[in-house]
């Protein structure tokens, strides 16, 4: 929108005044500042050994280890929304450096992933080249905002060197198996070695370890390792050409990226058992310093829950049910079964049995018709779709029956959707007086209901006359008895242990836990990623590629793209971009058993490996002989006071990252510290959300949105090009030609401004709207700060040596008692309130500023707005930079008011108001109050009932 260019009017009045500070002075300023800081390595923060240890001293100060999530280098750049955080921690560190502290803050790229490999497929440039282009664009942008990074420990996702290492994390997993009994991650030679010894008996085999094959071997290690390849059910994207994880498919059962239609398929895929530390991701959550709504979601995604595990009979075999409510066993009157599950087939009969209702056989002429119309109809469903509350329930009958193994009664087996694979065993026992979509469900296939827990709502008990399930966890059970044992009369609770103990007696079940959480689908589809150190023999069997062959560097290929189908074709299968690179997929190594020929895998890791374990490697970023130095890794992440898990002092991102990057970053975190690489057993010990930084969206007629920079207000409504447009809050980006770049404001007002800006807008874990016109104030402060200190006509400094006056000393000590605090607590913006409120303070006293005032004001500005500051340091006449001086300290006979303000009311009215000492005690406030003459007056002689005193600041008199 169109506004005055407050900053080219600054500079216009420079003409007269020579040194003001001004847009082009603050350029200057700025790239001569950053220039300094980059020769001196002022940010480089020393490690206490290897190649970038440094001075003991500063190795001897406290620790602060401050990260911003990885960024991903865009070709679109940055716009303003995007520095939030990365300022904010800057500003954190450099408080953190003042206070004592050596600090490590840099800042990498996680360059790997979809956005390069798309742009490579339209342009036909290479991903590298592309990405690296953007990270030297992106590097530049950052560099302007003045952010104090360590430059030395930055690094990309996408250099061999690192990548190495994200290779050699991979091969430690699949190298590993998680011991429950031990509660921790073990070398799978240890596993072997219980079964060749015969400690451990072999799963599925009654033959000896020695005695299996190299193939069979393989597979039963495959039940154990952490990484893994199965044949599973699998989140199929045909517009995408690739599979996803389940936290990469929206609630509508799209992608996250591109918003294609995604499907269940079947096929073989890299997988990471994440599931065998649940407990441990849950348990250690209660230690870390996180926002509480974050650790919400994680348990949430986690989803613990306590019940039973039991079998119900079917033609000699079985089905295995997880159920929470094993105390409603008696009331099953029918199962499901996900339509995917792989028992379908087994029990479905060529004939419906004699008997079958019209309402179970979907129209169908046989079983197997019916089976597999509705699979095709399933496949076609989301997750999210399938789990709703849909008004009509939909399912079929398999033609088989399972028998209740506590009242010995035949019920029927169907498949419905709402049921799924991927979570518990893929099938329930159906109590629909109990559960309202099993209910439903019955309802609209005439199956019976029995009631097994009293109702205490007056409905009674016969369901037939219910209009929903009646759903109580506080409730007697009824009509719960068998051979063997009776659950009538108990609570839900009692129930519960009763009936598990039972069938735990019968061997036909168990008390057991279930989780929500499934394994992480570790498989791209992809180009642009890790190539998986792992090549498969003739039989198929996954080796590891020695530590001295890696990295495992991708090949050049002329096609970045994987196949890609109709987004609605769910018949189709993925052809990655590497598998048609035969000379590279078909090779022939030597394992240490001499050359052989081998398969390399064609898939590529997902963009989330990389960003798994990035913290470690700024800890070490040019250790190429292991993946951290452990004297390094414990000096920066160790464990310590408050601190049991050890991690990150300070690591600031979105909200949206709450689930994905985050639990896989403690999976891998906890694998490491298992096998003995570092002693931190958690990523990062404190996490602060920023919000979001916003801007109005304006559309016109069509919904298309229009250039906001162009928009015209008139009378309250908007216009562009003369056509009425709407204007919505929402986010800032290209796409919704609103964004504003930090190069624009930088150049109109310069960086410090920008940086105070964003920085006052708001509590910095509040989303707030971006004002183009607002940012002129934080410019002004700017300038007044510098009026303060610095002669506009003749560039010479104007402080003066005399003490300052007792209310200035009160305004500065006041001043830096709450900017050190709100730094501390990153209350940027009263932060910044404070210092306004001192600067205007001094500009309104007139006359020179003390000397022993200005110089803890630069301090107190320089981690908010560190160019200026260093150049007022340097005029102020010191020599070292501003940005390793100790952070003013307060005073405390300053900070504490000389008098304060009491109010004295009577009947609820004030009557005076008191100059009386902070310190005053409530009797000597008491006996002041009612001896002032204007109380005594508003007595008029009349008795005192009570006296209320709230000293310093309140006497509340209730005459008699």
């Amino acid at each position: 929108m169109s506004e005055t260019n407050s900053a080219v009017t600054a500079d216009m009045s420079a003409q007269t005044a020579p040194h003001r500070y001004t847009a082009a002075l603050a350029a200057e300023i700025e790239a001569r500042w950053q220039d300094f800081w980059d020769a001196e390595g002022t940010y480089e923060a020393p490690n206490p050994k290897g190649d970038l240890a440094g001075d003991p001293e500063a190795v001897a100060r406290p620790k602060k280890f401050i990260m911003d999530m990885f960024p991903y280098p865009s070709g679109a750049g940055l716009h303003v929304g995007h520095p939030l955080g990365y300022i904010a921690t800057d500003v954190y560190a450099r408080f953190q450096r003042m206070t004592g502290h050596n600090v490590l803050h840099t800042l990498g790229f996680d360059a790997f992933g979809l956005p390069a490999e798309q742009y490579a497929v339209q342009t036909g440039t290479h991903p590298r080249v592309s990405t690296e282009a953007n990270i030297e664009n992106m590097k530049s942008q950052l560099r302007r905002l003045g952010l104090g990074h360590d430059k030395r420990r930055s690094f990309a996702t996408i250099d061999p060197q690192y990548y190495k290492w994200t290779q050699w994390i991979f091969l430690q997993i699949f190298n590993s198996w998680y011991d429950d009994k031990a509660r921790k991650a073990r070398p799978i030679s240890e596993l072997v070695a219980q079964f060749e010894s015969g400690e451990r008996p072999v799963p599925g085999h009654t033959r000896p370890w020695k005695e299996l094959s190299r193939v069979e071997q393989a597979d039963v290690l495959s039940q154990f390792r952490l990484a893994y390849a199965s044949d599973a059910p699998v989140n199929w994207c045909p517009g995408l050409g690739t599979v996803l994880a389940n936290e990469e498919v929206t609630a509508e059962g799209r992608s996250e990226r591109g918003n294609f239609p995604v499907f269940k398929a079947k096929l073989r895929q890299w997988n990471m058992r994440i599931t065998a530390y649940a407990d441990r991701l849950l348990e250690d959550l209660d230690e870390l310093d996180w926002p509480e709504a974050i650790k919400l979601q994680q348990r949430n995604w986690i989803g613990r829950s306590e019940g039973a595990r039991l079998d119900f009979p079917i033609d000699g075999e079985k089905i295995t049910v997880f159920t929470t409510r094993p105390d409603t066993l008696f009331g099953a009157t029918y199962m499901v079964l996900a339509p995917e599950h792989p028992l379908v087939e087994k029990f479905t009969p060529d004939a419906w049995p004699e008997g079958t209702r019209e309402a179970w056989t979907g129209g169908h002429a046989t079983p197997t018709e019916a089976v597999a119309a509705y699979r095709a109809q399933a496949a076609a469903k989301s997750d999210v779709e399938r789990q709703a509350e849909a008004k009509d329930k939909t399912g079929v009958f398999i033609g088989a029956y399972a028998t209740n193994p506590v009242n010995g009664e035949k019920i029927p087996v169907f498949i419905a959707d709402y049921v799924l694979m991927g979570y518990g065993t893929g099938a329930i026992m159906a109590v629909p007086a109990h559960d309202s979509r099993d209910f439903a469900f019955a309802r609209a296939f005439e199956l019976p209901m029995r009631c097994v827990v009293e109702p205490n709502d007056g409905r009674g008990t016969d369901p037939s006359t219910w209009d929903d399930a009646f759903v109580a966890h506080e409730a007697a059970i009824v009509n719960s008895s068998g051979e063997g044992v009776t659950l009538d009369g108990l609570g839900v609770a009692e129930a519960k242990s009763r009936i598990i103990a039972w069938l735990e007696e019968r061997g036909i079940g168990e008390g057991t836990v279930n989780y929500r959480l499934r394994d992480w689908l570790f498989s791209r589809q992809r180009y642009w990623g890790e190539p998986f150190p792992i090549v498969y023999d003739e039989d198929g069997v996954a080796h590891a590629l020695p530590e001295s062959m890696l990295p495992l560097q991708l090949p050049e290929v002329e096609d970045y793209s994987p196949r890609t189908f109709d987004p609605d074709d769910a018949d189709t299968q993925p052809e990655t971009p590497l598998s048609r690179n035969k000379e590279w997929v078909d090779v022939t190594l030597d394992l240490g058993d001499g050359p052989k020929k081998y398969r390399r895998e064609t898939n590529t890791m997902p963009n989330w490996a990389g960003s798994c374990w990035y913290e470690l490697r700024y800890l070490d970023p040019h250790n190429d002989e292991r993946l951290v130095d452990p004297e390094i890794e414990r000096y920066w992440m160790g464990p310590g006071e408050g601190r049991p898990h050890g991690g990150v002092d300070l690591y600031v991102g979105g909200a949206e990252h709450a689930v994905l990057h985050l639990l896989y970053a403690r999976f891998w975190s906890k694998v490491l510290y298992d096998l003995g690489h570092v002693s931190s057993s958690e990523p990062f010990h404190k996490l602060f959300n920023q919000g979001m930084i916003q801007a109005y969206v304006y559309r016109d007629r069509r919904g298309i949105a229009v250039p906001a920079a162009e928009v015209e207000e008139r009378d309250g409504a908007y216009y562009y090009q003369g056509e009425k447009v709407t204007r919505l809050l929402g986010k800032m980006g290209k796409s919704l030609k609103n964004a504003v770049t930090p190069d624009e404001i930088c150049a109109e007002y310069g960086a410090d401004t920008l940086r105070l800006y964003e920085m006052a807008m708001g509590p910095l874990d509040v989303s707030r709207p971006w004002d183009t016109r607002a940012v002129v104030g934080q410019f002004r402060l700017l300038q007044r700060l510098w009026r303060n200190i610095v002669d506009e006509n003749s560039g010479e400094v104007t402080v003066t040596d005399a003490a300052p006056d007792e209310e200035t000393l009160r305004a500065l000590h006041k001043a830096i008692d709450g900017v050190r605090g709100d730094l501390e607590n990153m209350r940027f913006n009263t932060a910044i309130a404070k210092i306004t409120e001192l600067n205007n303070h001094l500009t309104k006293s007139g006359g020179p500023v003390p000397r022993s005032v200005a110089e803890p004001l630069v301090l107190m500005v320089a981690p908010l707005a560190p160019h200026i500051a260093e150049e007022l340091w340097h005029k102020l006449g010191h020599t070292d930079s501003v940005v390793h001086q100790d952070f003013p300290v307060a005073d405390p006979q300053y900070v504490v008011d000389e008098t304060v303000t009491c109010v004295v009311q009577i009947k609820g009215k004030v009557r005076a108001r008191l100059e009386v000492s902070p310190s005053i005690s409530e009797e000597e406030l008491e006996k002041v109050a009612l001896a002032d003459e204007k109380v005594v007056a508003a007595l008029g002689g009349a008795g005192i009932r009570k006296v209320i005193v709230r000293a310093p600041k309140l006497v509340n008199i209730v005459p008699a």
